[in-house]
């Protein structure tokens, strides 16, 4: 992991951290809110981390999913409980 995968990391948790409990954030927000072009190679690999351990969910139309095999859009958001 390089200092734009920790970076895109931080600012995901950062965003949510802002929101309501229960709320989803688009991946584009982080990448916009630290400028990486290239975010949709980059956000796959930051977001399966992240929910690997425990730290968000990936959902699409509202039902969980893995990032590594959605197709389509993605939201990002805290799981129902806090990680362990």
């Amino acid at each position: 992991m390089d200092e734009v995968d920790a970076v895109l990391e931080r600012t995901i948790e950062g965003l949510l951290d802002q929101r309501r409990p229960g709320t989803s954030i688009c991946p584009s927000e982080a990448a916009r809110a630290v400028g990486a072009d290239d975010w949709r190679a980059l956000m796959p690999a930051a977001a399966g981390r992240l929910a690997a351990r425990g730290a968000v969910v990936v959902t699409q139309g509202g039902q969980v999913v893995d990032v590594g095999t959605a197709r389509g859009p993605v939201r990002l958001r805290r799981p129902d409980r806090p990680p362990s």
